[in-house]
């Protein structure tokens, strides 16, 4: 299909825009980012780290390990738990239904509140910002027995796929130093696929839970929205925004998927079939090797491809199924579809925050062309990203068009009538591995690979797929129907089972 001349002009636009940003971001910022020469972690050297949250908290009630981490806070939790265990007379199977996840160590992304925790979102206006209470789903994982050691890093207000600000500065990836960890979620990418923390909590607005764990080869779940809480958690969504967010749990291993989102939950839970027992050779499968060629995002890599078509491949193998291959036209807009029901209006015709009055928090508006100026001469306290965003914002087209409202309205019939409640499709996580840090900037739309499914409201796991020709996960995401979470939690069961699942960084 032959772009039109909008599109044309948009494509012009769009990458004109970004190769100025990224070109003044060399100039301005010589030497940023990670140092050259691939630099990774060592090998993980406690078999504790090796463990789910699930073998570490039988081990827990068992009395087989002590709950004792080096934290002041996290300590005096970690003496609750053995004095729990102590007194508990009614032995290990109590102690299971009652505390679940008794003493397993907890990261929360710093954007959600955990109380007497640092909660910012990226913001150097935010710095000295203490949370007072608990996020509803960091609360129900803490009443299960977690322990929180402490907040991870997002990009500046969780609106770009590299964690960088300049309050806490840049994460790295944990196998290889140059590259970036994904966002917003990124801090607790790289922490899990390190090996630092047993189990994580994200959010995911359009791609902030999968791009992270596609980066750093662990499992990701993006849960149906209004499944999980999003309250308690900054910047507060807006507009349309909470139709399109989602909560949910990050781990190393698969089998910590469904009871992490069945505490995160909560009375929702009842919500999701979490209790219905999966037969995995009665399900549908379809693959969307890609979106169709849009001029907007980077074409999938080949062995990004390759590895999906190599799922398909054993699925039909192991299980005498039929994955079929489908392509919906309406994907080459995705990220005009994201970009267009972003900034929709909620029921009372309420638009969104505008960015510039986040970035401004706790002030007035900024002005973005200032801040352009500013961090031309190292004096902005924000990000090119962010600067970026701020910009796009203001030449914003204040009504979406009609034309990519019907393409969203045609791909969200056409996916749901093909996915049932026993529909389960195979789609690119990203078009590439993880990039070299700032590299992003080249091609902001890349993201849309996750963010389209925001905006159909599908749940989708994120599993990682092995390591790739450069020494770096590979991965896919697995969505199905609405509501139906527990059929793409089994089916990443089944590729941990498959294809490894995490990967010591330090080991390959």
């Amino acid at each position: 299909m032959a772009l039109t001349r909008l599109e044309k002009v948009q494509v012009w636009l769009l990458k004109a825009a970004t190769g100025v940003l990224f070109a003044l971001f060399r100039l301005l910022s010589p030497g940023g980012g990670a140092p050259a020469g691939r630099r990774k972690l060592p090998p993980v050297s406690s078999p504790l780290l090796l463990m789910s949250a699930t073998r570490l908290a039988n081990k827990i009630r068992r009395k087989e390990v002590s709950a004792r981490p080096r934290f002041d806070a996290a300590l005096q939790e970690a003496k609750q738990v053995d004095v729990l265990i102590e007194e508990e007379t009614g032995g290990e199977a109590v102690l299971e239904d009652r505390l679940p996840l008794l003493g397993v160590p907890l990261s929360v992304k710093e954007s959600f509140a955990l109380h007497g925790m640092p909660f910012n979102a990226g913001m150097v206006s935010r710095k000295g910002v203490v949370a007072a209470v608990d996020a509803p789903p960091v609360a129900l994982l803490k009443r299960a027995g977690a322990i929180p050691m402490g907040v991870t890093n997002t990009s500046q207000l969780c609106m770009w796929c590299e964690t960088n600000n300049h309050l806490h500065g840049i994460t790295n990836n944990p196998y290889d130093f140059d590259r970036i960890p994904g966002g917003s979620s990124g801090g607790e990418g790289s922490i899990l696929g390190g090996a630092g923390a047993v189990i994580g909590v994200g959010s995911d607005i359009g791609g902030s839970i999968r791009v992270p764990c596609f980066f750093n080869g662990i499992f990701g779940h993006k849960t149906t929205p209004g499944v999980v809480s999003i309250e308690n958690q900054f910047p507060v969504c807006s507009g349309r925004q909470a139709e399109f967010c989602s909560s949910g749990p990050m781990c190393r291993y698969a089998e910590d998927l469904l009871p992490m989102l069945r505490i995160m939950a909560g009375p929702n839970a009842g919500m999701l079939s979490l209790n219905t027992k999966v037969d995995l050779k009665k399900l549908r499968f379809f693959t969307i090797p890609h979106d169709g060629g849009s001029p907007m995002t980077s074409p999938v890599s080949k062995e990004l491809m390759a590895v999906q078509r190599k799922v398909a491949q054993r699925l039909e193998a192991d299980l005498g199924v039929t994955v079929q291959e489908v392509h919906f036209a309406e994907l080459r807009y995705a990220f005009q579809i994201r970009g267009a029901y972003m900034s929709l209006p909620d029921k009372e015709g309420k638009p969104p925050t505008p960015f510039v009055e986040l970035m401004g928090e706790p002030g007035k508006p900024l002005w973005p062309f200032w801040e352009l100026l500013k961090r031309m001469v190292g004096q902005s306290d924000h990000t090119v990203p962010a600067i970026g965003l701020a910009l796009l914002e203001k030449a914003h087209v204040t009504e979406p068009s009609a034309f990519i409202i019907q393409q969203k309205e045609r791909l969200q019939k056409n996916m749901d009538e093909l996915l049932g409640t026993d529909g389960v499709f195979l789609y690119p996580s990203y078009p590439r591995v993880a990039p070299k840090h700032h590299h992003p900037l080249f091609r902001p739309a890349d993201c849309a690979y996750t963010g389209i499914i925001n905006m159909l409201g599908l749940p989708v796991t994120q599993c990682p797929l092995g390591l790739g020709e450069e020494g770096l996960p590979l991965g896919v995401q697995v969505g199905a129907g609405k509501l139906q979470d527990h059929l793409t939690l089994e089916v990443a069961l089944y590729l941990e089972k498959t294809f490894g699942g995490w990967r010591d960084p330090g080991a390959n």
